[in-house]
């Protein structure tokens, strides 16, 4: 079976969501490991309360270089048995650039979800670049991580028509209702091996 690594830096609502999903629909993976790089991340205590085993790897006072602390990363992942032959990654509100190193270590093997409709508006504040856009529709999207800022092959999306009544927080609830949604279901596309990637392209089998 897949073992799944989740890294986290807040509340870790999404996180919540996936282990809700595996839990009541049998995904066949299993929650391995929940790393924060905050101490005070809220979904520490949720991981915990699902009995995943939890590690914090601090980054606020790390002096070195993006590779080596994610090495600390790695090492945490690998005594949980999430490896690049048998794990998963999940990055769910984790706010950290991971480096390229750990990119290649774990090449497809690690998703991120975006509250947009990728590859518009990525990076930070994507529900205020839509608005004031003035986009018709958002979303989110489920994709692979590589050594760019959102622009890994897309796995999944799901769309939010924006209302002229909406403000970044009203937009923002709305899709991240969806975002629980499809992470999950990307999880479970992965666990049941049925993502191919080729080249830019996630194709579901």
């Amino acid at each position: 079976m897949l073992n799944l690594g989740i890294l986290i830096s807040g509340r870790g609502s999404n996180m919540e969501a996936i282990l809700k999903s595996i839990k009541r629909n049998k995904i066949p993976i299993k929650p391995a490991i929940v790393i924060s790089n905050k101490a005070d991340a809220r979904g520490l205590k949720i991981a915990q309360k699902f009995g995943i085993k939890t590690e914090v790897i601090e980054s606020r006072e790390f002096k070195g270089s993006r590779w080596e602390y994610d090495k600390k990363i790695i090492d945490a992942l690998t005594r949980h048995k999430v490896t690049p032959q048998n794990g998963l990654v999940c990055l769910a509100g984790f706010m950290r650039i991971i480096s390229p190193e750990f990119v290649e270590r774990y090449r497809n093997r690690i998703i991120n979800i975006h509250p947009a409709l990728l590859p518009s508006f990525p990076g930070l504040d994507a529900q205020r670049q839509a608005l004031d856009y003035g986009a018709k529709y958002s979303g989110c999207t489920v994709h692979f991580v590589d050594s760019g800022v959102d622009t890994g092959p897309i796995i999944l999306q799901a769309v939010v028509k924006i209302k002229d009544s909406d403000t970044e927080e009203s937009l923002s609830k709305r899709i991240l209702a969806k975002e629980h949604q499809t992470y999950a279901k990307a999880v479970r596309l992965f666990a049941e091996k049925r993502i191919k990637v080729s080249g830019r392209r996630a194709v579901i089998i």
